[in-house]
């Protein structure tokens, strides 16, 4: 029998969701409660920006009794997509919570995703960071205006690696290439399903430039083998090794905001418990060494705040993939 594209999506084929008990929460769900067990969904590979700020919340949540048994679960794949659709299987599970952020929003757009995130139970905003483009520290491009010139002559030529198609990292290339005239359909953007698996490629000349957020990058940055040609922050950002594209005089900048849903179905009461463990969670000082470890601009707006958030940024977004053509 033929499998539907929406049956795909709902069991996730190829991700091995059976492997670890953690998982197994995800299917089955737990009816001892969120502060006993608490999934952590991450539609990205081990390495990313979501692993990161789930691992974050993981220690911070278990490290302070918030929640006794916080388990981290990856299930990669479409920016995100695959587990946005496999928490709106989990209707009515409240010991289940999702990273999202900018990827996701335009990961649905450009998947044509079956649900998008108002489709799920908003929570809290954490946290937002910029997007930075790289190349090996060998690279013959040294500023952002070799990596504009190189474009012009061959675009073809340079190929940005990043995270899936329609994400944040995407968008970036894409808009930087708008930015200096040329045609978002000739970008050679190569997706990866993790900033790890971005990284490597960049450290093995596999791909010209990385775009990422910074943090993905900075040790390789620290350690010399990276060079940053820009960050698309609209102002300087404290210990970070390269230019803002504004002060290299472009215009693009891009913020990549991090947070948190829960799946559709939720009553009010479990929705304030899944808020009020993360509002425990950001205020306790191992989350609060992540923003500055992590170098992650705060914040932090409840449920209600996230709702409006996320209701404005699904239009920006979508407004910047259709004008970008992507």
């Amino acid at each position: 029998m033929a499998i539907t594209r929406r049956q795909m999506l709902a069991v996730g084929i190829g991700v091995p969701l059976t492997l670890a008990a953690g998982t197994q929460a995800v299917v089955s769900g737990s009816a001892s409660g969120a502060r006993t067990a608490l999934t952590l969904l991450v539609g990205a590979a081990p390495g990313g920006g979501w692993d990161t700020v789930a691992r974050e919340l993981q220690v911070a949540m278990r490290d302070n009794g918030i929640v006794a048994n916080p388990q981290v679960v990856n299930v990669p794949g479409a920016a995100g997509t695959i587990s946005l659709e496999q928490l709106h299987q989990m209707q009515g599970q409240s010991d289940v919570l999702m990273i999202t952020g900018t990827v996701m929003l335009g990961g649905i757009v450009v998947n044509d995703s079956l649900h998008d995130l108002t489709d799920t139970t908003p929570i809290a905003h954490l946290a937002d960071d910029y997007e930075a483009i790289v190349v090996p520290a060998d690279s013959e491009l040294e500023t952002l205006d070799d990596l504009a010139n190189a474009l012009k002559a061959d675009p073809g030529s340079v190929s940005f690696g990043g995270g899936s198609l329609g994400g944040t990292d995407h968008l970036l290339a894409a808009m930087f290439a708008d930015e200096i005239g040329i045609d978002t359909a000739a970008v050679n953007y190569i997706p990866f399903a993790g900033g790890g698996e971005a990284v490597s490629a960049l450290l093995s000349h596999s791909v010209t430039a990385g775009v990422s957020g910074y943090n993905e990058f900075a040790d390789q940055i620290t350690a010399g083998n990276l060079r940053c040609l820009g960050i698309a922050s609209p102002e300087p950002m404290p210990d970070v090794d390269g230019p803002t594209f504004a002060e290299a005089g472009y215009e693009t900048y891009l913020p990549n905001w991090r947070g948190v849903v829960a799946p559709p179905g939720l009553s009010a009461e479990e929705s304030a418990e899944l808020t009020a463990i993360i509002s425990e969670t950001v205020q306790t000082a191992e989350w609060k060494d992540a923003l500055v470890r992590n170098k992650w601009i705060d914040a932090y707006q409840d449920d209600q705040e996230f709702a409006d958030f996320v209701s404005t940024e699904t239009d920006r977004v979508t407004e910047i993939i259709e004008g970008l053509g992507l």
